[in-house]
């Protein structure tokens, strides 16, 4: 899946959520007072005068899973990726425990706290298991070992096999090779793209599992996720982004069980 703009999908949607109102900003400013992870108002996008956020709100509390859902082109991805300073913001603020770190770089904000696990290509394919994780700890390499304990209790399999080449596991195995690589330096947030995509049930299933635990450890989760209403079940609150902004925002429960959202973006979502 991709965040670039699809108009047929746009059109098609464009009489439905016309007379949706987006969140009210001042319940949610007021509601994202404290949290760890902000981001206000943000205006992002790939090419210039193009834009696929336009006033996109998110806040994320301390030990909060968050999940982010909508149609394709809504702007979900792209969200992550100007969190973490690899789509320009244009304007709006990222804020990481009341700290301005708007379109700092990837490599600062893995030192400030954020890991980041992208859809695609996100894992070391000629190295193994372990060279992976190493690869986790290079801003902190004495903390490799530390570390690695860590991950190991999460990810016992994983430590077992680690001397394995990463291109020799199967789409599942490495999604979980790449959480763990982004769990190596500890982050107080760690973001999600499309964790789920590509993989059999079964392993849906063990991506959202773990997922789940490793926000039972602490780390406050922001996850984008295709499968909307496996999502939902699973976190504390959702997003539902339509055309770069927020469309609905509440609990996981309160919108898998809205009818407007059920009519607008789950039935949507499911014949995608």
């Amino acid at each position: 899946m991709t965040d670039e703009p699809e108009v047929e999908l746009t059109e098609a949607l464009a009489d439905d959520t016309a007379g949706v109102e987006t969140v009210d900003r001042r319940e949610h400013l007021a509601a994202a007072e404290g949290a760890v992870l902000r981001a206000d108002n943000l205006v992002a996008g790939y090419l210039p005068g193009v834009n696929i956020l336009n006033g996109t709100d998110l806040y994320a509390r301390e030990g909060e899973l968050v999940g982010i859902i909508g149609p394709n082109g809504a702007g979900k991805s792209t969200l992550l990726k100007a969190m973490f300073g690899l789509v320009a913001v244009r304007s709006g603020t990222v804020t990481l425990g009341g700290a301005d770190i708007t379109n700092l770089k990837a490599h600062v904000l893995v030192g400030r706290g954020i890991g980041f696990v992208p859809q695609t290509n996100n894992v070391f394919g000629t190295l193994t298991i372990e060279e992976n994780l190493e690869m986790g700890t290079f801003l902190r390499p004495r903390r490799f070992k530390e570390r690695f304990e860590f991950v190991a209790s999460l990810f016992p399999t994983l430590a077992q096999r680690r001397k394995q080449r990463a291109g020799s596991l199967s789409g599942g195995e490495r999604q979980m090779v790449a959480m763990s690589r982004a769990l190596m330096m500890e982050p107080r947030v760690l973001l999600l793209d499309e964790p789920s995509a590509g993989l059999s049930p079964a392993m849906q299933d063990e991506v959202f599992y773990r997922t789940k635990q490793i926000n039972s450890t602490g780390v406050t989760v922001v996850m984008v996720e295709q499968n909307a209403r496996r999502c939902l079940q699973i976190c504390d609150r959702g997003y539902v982004l339509d055309q770069g902004r927020n469309a609905y925002t509440a609990s996981g429960q309160d919108l898998i069980h809205d009818p407007k959202v059920i009519e607008l973006y789950l039935g949507t979502l499911a014949r995608a």
